[in-house]
């Protein structure tokens, strides 16, 4: 008779320090909540039951407090020391483990990670899409990880992902290769804001009585060759190649692809297209897709976890 697998609870990583983003991750509003409430209720949707995973000074926050928490028993650790509490708590229960700042994660998401569990392997990851490596803040940690876990943090090691590389992780293909996008920093934030529609960032209006500029050239020009007035924003590493967090420049670009060899030809970019996702008036989209005079442009530099 085969045994049912271990019921599987959800930990919400909310410990961390935050430091490049400046302020408390967790408290960020995305979706219009913050972020550790959105988290928590994508992780309840699945797991039979959800904790918040939070350093010992941090059991009397506010935020933190309004949800069910374990406390790291390795201090400085970073998110191997959540794991190991929350297997100690809970040593029967199989967790899923989420970073608290994955602004594009869908219940969707987690359900097929679910489904294509493997009990019989330490854990079942996604392959990160930026260095194909696995990705351990939004993965299955099985009962039978519990002592490479404590034999890690024995040997002075702390870095989950290493861990997930050196155990036999099922690993999964991501069925949304920008579901675990996630945000470290302000630049970060504002872009993931700004594709999500949160921020207000709208291209500007177009039309034939609102004189912008390029508009009559754009008349005149047959299609192959019409100049738009293209607005490009610039975040996290862009920006700083870029010396600026947004331009405005007329281009005859007719796609995304185009656009991007144009700037490689004024900033020093030097990713290829298919190490970045694009989106146009905060929709992701293709590469070959059309773009119109007035468009906003936003180009995304991979951006990993763990």
């Amino acid at each position: 008779m085969t045994s049912s697998p271990p019921p599987v609870f959800g930990l919400i990583l909310a410990g961390g320090m935050s430091r490049r983003m400046q302020t408390d991750k967790a408290a960020l509003e995305i979706h219009g909540k913050q972020q550790l409430e959105r988290a928590f209720e994508l992780a309840s949707s699945v797991c039979a039951k959800t904790f918040v995973s939070v350093r010992a000074d941090q059991l009397t926050d506010p935020l933190r407090g309004r949800f069910p928490t374990i406390a790291d028993q390795h201090p400085g650790l970073g998110p191997i020391a959540g794991i190991a509490a929350a297997q100690a708590t809970y040593p029967e229960a199989a967790w899923l483990v989420l970073a608290c700042d994955l602004p594009f994660l869908t219940t969707a998401t987690l359900k097929f990670l679910l489904e294509h569990r493997d009990p019989a392997k330490p854990a079942t990851a996604f392959i990160s899409t930026s260095d194909g490596l696995p990705e351990p803040l939004c993965a299955v940690w099985e009962p039978s990880s519990r002592e490479a876990v404590a034999a890690w943090i024995a040997a002075g090691k702390q870095c989950p992902r290493k861990l997930l590389i050196n155990s036999a992780t099922h690993l999964l293909k991501q069925p949304d290769p920008q579901a675990l996008d996630n945000v470290n920093t302000p630049e970060e934030y504002s872009a993931a804001s700004a594709l999500l529609g949160a921020t207000g960032h709208r291209p500007p209006a177009t039309g034939p009585d609102l004189g912008l500029p390029g508009l009559a050239a754009t008349r005149s020009l047959p299609p192959e060759a019409q100049i738009k007035t293209l607005r490009i924003q610039y975040f996290a590493l862009f920006r700083e190649q870029a010396g600026r967090g947004e331009e405005t420049l007329e281009s005859t670009a007719e796609t995304p692809a185009r656009l991007y060899a144009e700037l490689q030809r004024r900033h020093p970019f030097k990713l290829q297209k298919e190490q970045l996702r694009v989106a146009v008036n905060t929709d992701f989209c293709d590469w070959q897709t059309s773009l119109k005079h007035g468009d906003t442009v936003v180009f995304i530099p991979p951006v990993a976890g763990g």
